[in-house]
């Protein structure tokens, strides 16, 4: 059966090579005319043969690069000390998202879970790239694009600004189509109908077809481990100065607790992080200019992503791209529309203490 799965995934219909072209005109017709018929009859099934060959380049790329960037930053399974980190993000989203409750697995073990996304959207992109086993590369990349939309990406509005639906609609084309064409499905498909035009039995050329489709299965995937592993291990980004881990709220006098940094962890321009007492949300204490500090959510009010630490005087969401001034919060480039909460930030000597939200 898996056999036969693999098999439909590389073979098309036959059409007829005049499909879509329009009736025969009625009497004789001259040579040139049919050769110009013939002609334009060849490029529309050249068309039609290779129309998906550029989305399938493009998502194989990208979703192959997508596992080795997470594999490569410091902070994607940095755990809950980074808000930036795997950890954080799925924590974040989890308010926002329809299936919030089937995050929990995640969170317990966001190491796994993590590695298990990087190198799955590794392997989806080899997969698509080489054409091998097409369909259930394609398969792999619209659960991923479901999950991320499902999580991430399911209360923008309006929806068409989100990326995550366009991804799981061109993977839902790839996953009808396969990958018949330049690609490792299509020489085993070619060489299975070699075969069975030679005589070898039915039952023969589908275990072959199985056989070396999985060696090649196994190579491709080891060699994608192999990569994914060395860039972990040697291409690993360190995290950017000017950025401090969540401090424990601590108990201040006789009141409740409270989140406070150090004074020297605060950069002009730079920030540190804390944890917001009430809520557990991350908070960025910034310092725009010297001798100024003040507080900002750490949550996208788009869409519930973890946004970036300051840099050149804006927070970035790493999702959709929305910009906030690092100073007043205001947003800078949407689709946000709500600027970031902001917090009071008092200075008690080497230290700066978290006050209450302002907005």
């Amino acid at each position: 059966m898996e056999g036969d799965a693999m098999m439909e995934g590389t073979r098309d219909a036959a059409e007829p090579a005049d499909f879509g072209a329009q009736p025969a005109a009625t009497g004789p017709a001259s040579p040139g005319g049919a050769g110009r018929a013939a002609r334009a009859a060849q490029r529309r099934a050249f068309a039609g043969r290779y129309a998906l060959l550029p989305l399938r380049l493009f998502l194989g790329a990208t979703y192959g690069y997508a596992g080795l960037y997470k594999l490569a930053d410091s902070h994607y399974l940095a755990g809950a000390g980074d808000p930036q980190s795997f950890y954080a993000q799925s924590l974040a989203a989890k308010a926002h998202s329809p299936v919030g409750w089937a995050l929990a697995p995640a969170l317990h073990q966001p190491t796994f879970f993590g590695l298990l996304i990087a190198f799955g959207e590794l392997a989806v992109g080899l997969g698509t790239l080489f054409g091998l086993w097409g369909r259930i590369a394609a398969l792999g990349g619209a659960v991923l694009s479901l999950t991320l939309f499902l999580t991430v990406s399911f209360n923008i509005s309006p929806y068409f600004l989100g990326n995550d639906l366009p991804y799981l609609m061109a993977w839902t084309a790839l996953v009808l189509a396969g990958t018949p064409y330049l690609s490792v499905d299509g020489f085993l498909a070619g060489r299975a109908e070699r075969d069975r035009r030679r005589g070898l039995d039915e039952e023969a050329v589908r275990r072959r077809t199985v056989l070396d489709g999985s060696i090649a299965a196994v190579a491709l995937g080891g060699a994608g481990l192999l990569v994914g592993s060395l860039t972990a291990t040697f291409v690993r980004r360190k995290p950017k100065a000017g950025t401090a881990a969540p401090s424990a709220a601590k108990p201040v006098g006789g009141g409740g607790p409270k989140a406070s940094v150090a004074v020297a962890d605060v950069p002009v321009g730079g920030s540190a992080t804390v944890a917001d007492p009430g809520s557990g949300d991350a908070v960025y204490i910034v310092q725009p200019r010297t001798g100024q500090y003040c507080g900002f959510s750490a949550i996208c009010t788009h869409a519930g992503c973890t946004v970036n630490p300051p840099k050149n005087g804006q927070f970035s969401c790493p999702c959709h791209g929305s910009a906030f001034d690092a100073a007043t919060g205001a947003v800078i480039t949407g689709p946000a529309v709500k600027p970031l909460p902001k917090y009071t930030v008092t200075k008690d000597g080497d230290r700066l203490d978290l006050g209450p939200l302002q907005s």
